[in-house]
């Protein structure tokens, strides 16, 4: 708990898109009473599946985009990672948690585009 803790900004907004479709936000120190709960509860530890597919640096911020699986009990999600270079270090001050897209079904985020007038 105190390696995960140590990768965070106290500042850490996380945010996760509920099932009703509204965004939840949650603090750095509600997020890690979550998992210290589950942990003092017995529960197994969360898998580390994940898959990254990209990093984006500018200056001293940056985004990481990741496929993340928590168990297989778990649905797969999206992550968006916010980072910021603090003391020469690279600090999560920022998520959000997406559904992972069913891409086979996926039309994309724009329209197709309409025929030229004749």
């Amino acid at each position: 708990m105190d390696e995960m803790e140590a990768l965070y900004t106290e500042d850490l907004g996380f945010l996760v898109l509920t099932p009703q479709g509204l965004v939840a936000r949650f603090s750095k120190p509600e997020m890690m009473a979550e998992f210290k709960s589950r942990r003092d509860a017995g529960e197994k530890p969360l898998s580390t599946e994940k898959r990254i597919l990209h990093i984006e640096e500018q200056g001293d911020d940056a985004t990481a985009i990741l496929f993340r699986r928590m168990s297989d009990q778990a649905d797969p999600e999206l992550y968006e990672l916010r980072l910021r270079r603090t003391g020469g270090k690279w600090l999560v001050c920022g998520e959000t948690v997406m559904p992972w897209p069913d891409l086979a079904n996926a039309k994309g985020f724009l329209p197709p585009r309409a025929a030229a007038p004749a």
